[in-house]
């Protein structure tokens, strides 16, 4: 199996990644959204707002 960032064949310990950089790039593009699927549905772009609005004006 090789790193899914680097190709590079990958290290046990941080399976399935190469080391430890490599681990942190890829938790640095889920952080970033690059893994996010876009949705071309307006409805649930405002459905997502909606929620998050809610969300957000519950007390906590």
């Amino acid at each position: 199996m090789t790193c899914p960032i680097c190709q590079k064949k990958t290290d046990p310990s941080y399976r399935p990644f190469c080391s430890r950089r490599c681990a942190d790039v890829d938790l640095g593009k889920w952080f970033g959204g690059d893994y996010a699927v876009p949705s071309t549905d307006p409805a649930d772009l405002e459905e997502a707002l909606d929620a998050l609005d809610q969300e957000l004006k519950k007390p906590h």
